[in-house]
Order: C-alpha cells, then sequence, then structure tokens
C-alpha cells in the first residue's frame, strides 16, 4: 500500500499559518487557522508532541519555553519572546491580518466563519462589530495598551540581551528550568 501524499508536511501547512498570524501563537490557533483557510490535515498534537523542523518554542520572561505557543525559527528572538502586553498586541495584530485575508478571499467557508467568530470574542466589541479587523485596530490603539507595551520595553530589551547569550537550542527550545532543591543553606 503506498502512504505517498500531496499534502504538505507538518512544517509546511504550520509555516503557512503562522506566517499569516506573524507571531507566535497556541498550536490550536495554528491548526483553526490552518484548516480555515488553507487544504491540509495539521494536527495539534502533531504540533506539541513533535520537534517540527522550522518551528521552536516562545519564550517566556525567565527564557524558557512558553507552554503551548510555536513560533517560526527564522524569526529573530525578539518576535519569539512574549510578555503579557506584547502578546496581547500581537494576539489583536493576528486578528487583523486573519480578518483582512479572509475579507481578500472569494468565499467564506462555515470553517471560516466560525474562525471569525472565535476571533471576534477576543476583541473588545468584536461580536458586535461590522468589520472585525477595524476592532481589532481599534483594541491595538488602546491608549492603556499601548502603554502597557511601553512599559514593558525596558523588560524585552533586557529578556533580548540575556537571550543572546543563549546557545542555538536554548534559543529556539528554551531554558530548562531548575527544579528547586531544599537544603541547608
Amino acid at each position: 500500500m503506498n502512504h505517498l501524499s500531496t499534502l504538505p508536511s507538518t512544517s509546511e501547512q504550520a509555516r503557512h499559518a503562522l506566517l499569516l498570524l506573524g507571531a507566535p501563537a497556541s498550536a490550536r490557533l495554528v491548526v483553526d487557522v490552518h484548516a480555515a483557510l488553507f487544504d491540509g490535515d495539521l494536527s495539534v498534537g502533531a504540533l506539541v508532541r513533535e520537534r517540527v523542523p522550522g518551528l521552536c518554542a516562545a519564550l517566556r520572561g525567565d527564557l524558557s519555553a512558553a507552554p503551548g505557543l510555536v513560533a517560526l525559527a527564522q524569526w529573530p528572538l525578539s518576535r519569539r519572546i512574549v510578555t503579557p502586553a506584547a502578546r496581547r498586541g500581537d494576539e489583536l495584530a493576528m486578528i487583523v491580518r486573519v480578518a483582512e485575508f479572509v475579507t481578500m478571499a472569494p468565499s467564506a467557508s462555515p470553517a471560516t466563519a466560525r474562525l471569525l467568530r472565535e476571533l471576534a470574542q477576543r476583541v473588545p466589541h468584536g461580536v458586535e462589530a461590522l468589520d472585525l479587523a477595524e476592532a481589532a485596530r481599534a483594541a491595538l490603539t488602546d491608549p492603556r495598551l499601548v502603554a502597557q507595551i511601553a512599559a514593558e520595553a525596558p523588560a524585552r530589551e533586557a529578556l533580548l540581551a540575556r537571550a543572546a547569550d543563549l546557545d542555538e537550542r536554548q534559543q529556539l527550545y528554551g531554558v530548562q528550568a531548575v527544579p528547586h532543591q531544599r537544603g541547608n543553606g
């Protein structure tokens, strides 16, 4: 029996979705975006259980892997480090990109409509918005979010400086957490 497939590999499928999203995203979102907008058989299990070529982990503030978040290995560290406010800004920017991509498509499938409904719940007033991309853009320019992102900038710069000293594997997959040792100090 021949098991050849004409479908793109897991790596290629995830790459398509991540290029559209433009920032580290949850494996579930990568799969949902790919399923709604591209052909393929991408699964969450394939993204989280295996080391997929070309993909890596997003990094948290302690430079460990951000659980469940995947990124493109080719992205610079500055794009792969996630902090709370920057993550929120990235999420809103992703929603803008997906919504604009969908409007350029000739017709929307039920999966596309479902994806947009799910994304709209993440945007203030997104569910009732006539234009999801515009609602997400408005949320991106909210003065509170802009201030939070600006307040994180020095910490992000310090993280980038620390991350630059890591070896390549650690830059891609994070630093392993060292368990706390009890003992007489």
